[in-house]
């Protein structure tokens, strides 16, 4: 049988050409490119630039610990794996099938392939090793592209944006909101505690004060989902990875800034 494969630029021209549908385009520019840390407070601020009151080192130091334990047998070369974060969500098959991953998944499906257990996505582990990859990845743009090879993958990749793109602009729970409602409409006006950014997905992982821990962008996702009084998503469930590669390609080209703090 016969398979056809679209080209890569095929691929990238539908995909203009979706984002382009009256349906979407209310969701496909931001009206701004504002990372989320020009929302923080001057105090935040202050301690995201300091160090020694920064608490995502300790993650960050364990991050970098654990990757010489467990991850430098196979990735021996740190500045070969500088720009990975950069290209999370990503679309790989699995037995066929196209899968959704982003960073913290791939790092379990790593932690299986060397017979390790597999960890929870808020695990410390994970969150540290994802921090220490995000923070090599730091001042680079992220670039979250389709596959250019196998044309199930592109499809699979094509689908879950398409079905990110609606969700950002669906309504959901007894407050009736949607994402693009605050996260465009909304931007720079005070919600409770917050002042509203654009949802750029330029920090994670982040830690939060009021979670006083660090969480990663599915923890976020989810804790929005609680905000509208929503049902929440399952971690790890397919809305909220088709959300996470939305955002990341609506802020493809925009530096890594994290990871960060957050009120």
């Amino acid at each position: 049988m016969r398979v056809w494969r679209l080209p890569r630029a095929g691929i990238l021209a539908l995909f203009l050409a979706l984002l382009l549908m009256p349906s979407l385009s209310v969701v496909v520019h931001a009206q701004t490119r504002q990372s989320g840390l020009l929302f923080l407070t001057p105090q935040l601020q202050a301690m995201q630039r300091d160090p020694d009151t920064n608490p995502i080192s300790l993650w960050r130091d364990q991050g970098q610990t654990l990757w010489t334990a467990q991850c430098s047998a196979c990735h021996p070369k740190t500045e070969a794996m500088k720009d990975v974060a950069t290209r999370f969500p990503k679309v790989v098959m699995t037995n066929a099938t196209p899968e959704l991953r982003n960073l913290e998944d791939q790092i379990n499906v790593c932690r299986q392939r060397t017979l390790q257990p597999a960890k929870s996505l808020e695990d410390a582990e994970t969150l540290s090793l994802s921090t220490y990859l995000h923070a090599q990845a730091q001042g680079l743009a992220i670039d979250v592209q389709p596959p250019n090879a196998d044309s199930r993958a592109q499809a699979g990749w094509l689908s879950a944006l398409t079905q990110g793109t609606q969700l950002y602009a669906t309504r959901l729970g007894r407050m009736n909101l949607a994402c693009v409602h605050c996260h465009d409409g909304k931007v720079g006006t005070q919600l409770r505690a917050e002042v509203i950014s654009p949802a750029h997905p330029t920090g994670f992982p982040i830690y939060r004060l009021n979670w006083q821990t660090l969480g990663s962008m599915d923890r976020r996702l989810r804790a929005c989902y609680s905000g509208v009084q929503a049902q929440i998503p399952a971690p790890g469930s397919a809305e909220l990875r088709q959300l996470e590669l939305y955002l990341k390609v609506r802020a493809n080209g925009m530096p890594l800034d994290g990871p960060s703090i957050r009120r």
